[in-house]
């Protein structure tokens, strides 16, 4: 069976948010069994907590946003999919801003910084949520499915009408060594959006240091895309991300298409009002379930085999 894990020790990173434009800083910290991701407002007095659960959301324009009562921290979806990737189940994530930081625009450097300081594994059996029928959602021409299986998976597509993107479409099975170059895809943006944007307040701390920017046509980055599919890997991205909301680990053939943000929070929604539509499981084998990279890091320390 699958025991609980979380971080060995705690790690730092500091960044800009890319809506805020304000440099935070967040520190990642080991959490006791069932305790499941917690974001901490340490700017604020008492140190507000937000449990990282899919009840929690209060926006999803542009990024997910998180809250209970006034206090809300945002940007929260590449965090969560450096942990989901790296197979932890309990963390405290302190963040002295209302942003969590965009660091590059992806989730390898959250992910690189978990895996430097190590996962333990705790003494409480990791339980899962096994999808038992199909769940179907669509929000115009943005569609979403979910069907039963034996691990999570994620099929992403979209589809552009800009000559760096066009159709694009990219398949996720977890315990992939691929985890390891997802987490490297980068959030993008086009710049006709960008003054509209920060009328709104929003995008002001994006740039060329954490997005990739596109014109009518081009890739305005120096350095070009670090893959030709890197837009539709952010979006599956952003999907895993969003999906650790579920507060549980799923097993579910998810397939999206144009899907964002608020898409991925109502897909969780819909599995979750009907009790009929999933089970609770507590005897999943080791096997597969964690990337190759990760699983050498467990057993380097634990012996996991």
């Amino acid at each position: 069976m699958i025991l609980q894990r979380t971080l060995k020790s705690e790690v730092s990173l500091e960044g800009v948010g890319i809506h805020s434009g304000r440099l935070t800083h967040l520190k990642l910290k080991p959490a006791l069994p069932n305790r499941g991701i917690v974001f901490v407002r340490t700017d604020l007095d008492r140190s507000p907590e937000i449990p990282a659960h899919y009840a929690n959301v209060v926006s999803t324009q542009l990024a997910t946003t998180l809250g209970r009562g006034n206090v809300k921290i945002g940007t929260v979806e590449h965090v969560l999919a450096a942990l989901q990737c790296a197979g932890v189940d309990n963390a405290i994530i302190e963040v002295n801003g209302p942003e969590v930081p965009v660091m590059d625009g992806s989730s390898a450097p959250f992910f690189n910084a978990i895996l430097s300081v190590g996962l333990a594994s705790q003494l409480q059996v990791r339980p899962y949520l096994a999808l038992r029928k199909k769940v179907e959602l669509k929000l115009a021409e943005k569609w979403a499915v979910a069907e039963p299986a034996s691990r999570l998976e994620i099929r992403g597509s979209i589809e552009w009408d800009h000559p760096s993107i066009g159709y694009q479409e990219y398949h996720y099975r977890e315990g992939s060594s691929i985890c390891e170059d997802l987490m490297q895809a980068r959030t993008f943006g086009f710049v006709w959006e960008v003054e509209h944007l920060k009328k709104m307040g929003l995008a002001r701390g994006a740039s060329l240091e954490n997005a990739v920017a596109l014109d009518h046509a081009l890739v305005l980055n120096p350095e070009g895309l670090r893959c030709p599919d890197e837009f539709v890997k952010h979006k599956v991205l952003d999907a895993l991300g969003d999906l650790k909301l579920a507060g549980i680990s799923i097993q579910a053939y998810i397939r999206l298409h144009r899907a964002g943000h608020d898409l991925h929070n109502q897909l969780l929604k819909e599995i979750f009002k009907d009790p009929d539509n999933y089970e609770i499981i507590n005897n999943v084998e080791e096997s597969e379930s964690i990337p190759s990279r990760v699983h050498a890091v467990l057993a380097s320390e634990y012996a996991v085999g």
